[in-house]
């Protein structure tokens, strides 16, 4: 990632490697039986492509307030509405450490903002994930029981991380 890039090369490489990402923890987690989580909604771009490629595991969403595209919405009863600091832990006692996948794109446009709601996060986050489950970010995230894996070769180092439970 170079500091010389637009702001649209930076958007792109982003999304190249979301999918990639993504793609990667699909077919990896796909004989595991475990929800998937999506942590934060927005536009409805990730969950859209999630839900086309999973087939046999509920999506569930985390998101404050939902205002996707109509064709990335969520049925109500996969949306977990509220501050993901409350529930995630929330999900916890509901579904233990049962998901397959997370994906979370939590972060805005202020890296110290989003490397320090990472750390925030993190902690809440590594408990749902099951053993082998995989956690997919767009900023690293500060886990002490999971492994960051290799990035498949279609990403971009530095624009999406994958750990392993």
């Amino acid at each position: 990632m170079s500091e010389n890039q637009s702001r649209l090369d930076l958007f792109i490489d982003r999304m190249v490697s979301q999918r990639a990402c993504l793609d990667f923890a699909i077919a990896d987690t796909s004989g595991q039986t475990g929800p998937v989580f999506e942590l934060g909604l927005g536009n409805g771009r990730t969950y859209h492509h999630m839900i086309q490629y999973i087939q046999k595991r509920p999506v569930f969403v985390f998101e404050r307030a939902v205002a996707s595209h109509p064709d990335s919405t969520p049925p109500e009863d996969r949306v977990i509405l509220g501050d993901v600091r409350e529930t995630l832990p929330a999900a916890v006692e509901r579904f233990g450490a049962s998901a397959s996948l997370i994906h979370a794109d939590l972060g805005g446009h202020n890296r110290e903002k989003n490397d320090a709601f990472a750390r925030f996060v993190s902690p809440l986050i590594q408990p749902l994930l099951a053993p082998g489950g995989l956690m997919v970010s767009s900023d690293r995230m500060y886990f002490e029981d999971l492994t960051e894996l290799p990035l498949p070769p279609d990403a971009v180092a530095g624009r999406c991380f994958i750990y392993r439970r």
